[in-house]
């Protein structure tokens, strides 16, 4: 039975998500490898404690929302054949390592892990989910242990889709992909980056979606003033629920500064082997031809603000015995802030602490750690904090108070500055008028099947595809800045020849067939979304 004493809720969310990459045209490509990457330090470790935690008979509640995009690559065959062959040359590396540290006592510990560790995540991978990590996750919410919300169609900011039908087709998009994925319809929905602006949640009322999750000041600064700020969810005037950002549990986790991932015992992200040894030694494990690139084999820990050269040497027994003491902080601070919440509201707090599912395990490589031994310590004792998904909040708790929220987003600044600026802006051009150019193929065509059909589900994906947030992102960060202004044109330029060929009523099947061999995501995409 579930404890009547507690002093409060804690819902925790991670949001997985990658922009669909895939190049067939090349037999490595390295923009690849953020998947290869978040499959082996993340998604996969994570798996693997959410599992151990069933099988120990732990008792645990965990929200995620998985993209579609990242979904779609996650089944993608050819991604996945190539994601087993780069596990199988990390595994040959980090046997190589334990040799090659064999006389440095320090940096053979870390070795032997990584070893351990790629050994495990193959066993994962090949033999325990067949290579079906959608599956895995979706056994975890079958299970009742796990709740799984959707999202948009291709992760874009739907604030800055100019049309109203197209921000309703990412999100029957994003509907259509998770029923197929996961087998059931959704309660809830993430906004990308949490970005909201009013009107929004009517677009989600109309397809049944429950409840989103807003940054903190959509709340706080919404109309009439929230009585219980963001420890309480709100309905919209559509009756979907929102559920605000609590920034104290927030930022004690995702804060490289003031959170935890900071600790100077924890594994130094910046430093990788992949630039600090020979490059003759590290050549057959690039994907670049020998452009030198990160491999994951990180032997330092941050130390504290010194140079990247005087990083001392990671200790992963010092760094497990730290993520067991913040487990216990974490857990303990909630505690206190429920308690102290509950005494000033006069009722039990929600707390809403949604993360990027990719922080635990790749950037914060003890993140996996931190969690399971939190929610092993949660179940435990659960007098004081109660653990559940926003559903299951708002199924006890069905009266909230009404308003409207404030246009937001979790980005820098809290609005879109992100994703609209001076390094970027010039898409919105090209996607704006790419809207309005397949809003007028829909309506000129309500009705077609066979080749005709194929090529306007194609245009739907092209567009879709170049209205992901994560090229204006990169764009903003000045990473991979080339990559993602030539993913931008690129699917523009093959929306505006599909489009060429659909206005002439003469399709090229060869063109065609081209570019959706390239651009192979959602094989359930129908064009009517857009009608």
């Amino acid at each position: 039975m579930m404890p009547t004493r507690h002093d409060g809720y804690l819902a925790i969310l991670l949001h997985a998500h990658l922009p669909f990459v895939r190049h067939p045209e090349h037999p490595f490509f390295l923009e690849e490898n953020w998947l290869f990457e978040a499959l082996a330090e993340c998604y996969l470790p994570l798996l693997d404690f959410l599992n151990s935690l069933m099988n120990d008979g732990v008792r645990f509640r965990l929200s995620f929302s998985i993209s579609p995009t990242l979904c779609e690559m996650l089944c993608d065959r050819l991604l996945m054949d190539r994601f087993s062959r780069r596990l199988e040359a990390l595994s040959e590396l980090a046997d190589k390592e334990i040799y090659r540290t064999r006389h440095q006592a320090d940096f053979r510990r870390t070795a032997e892990m990584y070893s351990a560790r790629l050994r495990r995540v193959r066993r994962l991978f090949e033999d325990d989910c067949r290579r079906d990590v959608v599956g895995a996750f979706r056994a975890l919410q079958d299970a009742g242990r796990v709740e799984i919300l959707a999202t948009s169609a291709t992760h874009a900011i739907l604030p800055l889709i100019l049309r109203s039908r197209c921000v309703r087709a990412q999100i029957r998009m994003g509907l259509r992909s998770y029923q197929r994925h996961f087998r059931c319809s959704p309660s809830g929905f993430w906004l990308p980056e949490c970005a909201y602006a009013p009107g929004l949640d009517h677009e989600l009322a109309a397809d049944n979606i429950r409840y989103f999750i807003l940054d903190s000041h959509g709340i706080l600064l919404g109309a009439p003033r929230p009585k219980f700020g963001t420890f309480a969810p709100v309905f919209c005037r559509s009756r979907v629920a929102a559920c605000g950002r609590d920034i104290e549990s927030s930022k004690q986790v995702w804060s490289a500064q003031s959170g935890y991932p900071g600790d100077p015992v924890y594994r130094e992200f910046y430093r990788d082997l992949g630039y600090d040894a020979d490059s003759s030694y590290v050549a057959p494990y690039l994907l670049t031809g020998g452009a030198r690139h990160d491999l994951g084999f990180k032997y330092h820990r941050i130390t504290g603000p010194v140079p990247l050269a005087e990083k001392l040497p990671y200790d992963p027994e010092a760094a497990f015995r730290k993520a067991d003491e913040h487990a216990a902080h974490f857990l303990e601070a909630r505690r206190r802030q429920v308690k102290r919440l509950r005494q000033a509201m006069g009722r039990r707090p929600f707390l809403m602490a949604p993360y990027d599912a990719e922080l635990f395990g790749h950037w914060w490589y003890e993140g996996p750690q931190f969690l399971d031994l939190f929610l092993r310590k949660a179940a435990y004792d659960q007098s004081d904090l109660r653990l559940l998904t926003p559903s299951e909040y708002l199924a006890e708790h069905p009266n909230l108070q009404v308003l409207e929220p404030s246009a937001s987003s979790w980005g820098d600044k809290g609005y879109f500055e992100v994703w609209l600026n001076g390094s970027n802006s010039w898409i919105y051009r090209l996607l704006h008028r790419a809207e309005d150019r397949m809003l007028t193929l829909v309506d000129r065509h309500p009705r077609c099947s066979g080749i005709m059909a194929r090529a306007l589900n194609q245009a739907a994906r092209e567009l879709m595809l170049a209205q992901a947030s994560d090229w204006a992102f990169i764009m903003t960060s000045g990473t991979m800045v080339s990559y993602a202004e030539k993913r931008v044109r690129q699917h523009i330029e093959a929306f505006n020849f599909l489009s060429d060929m659909i206005e002439a009523e003469t399709i090229d099947e060869t063109r065609l067939s081209q570019l959706e061999e390239r651009s192979n995501i959602f094989s359930e995409m129908d064009y009517h979304f857009y009608a």
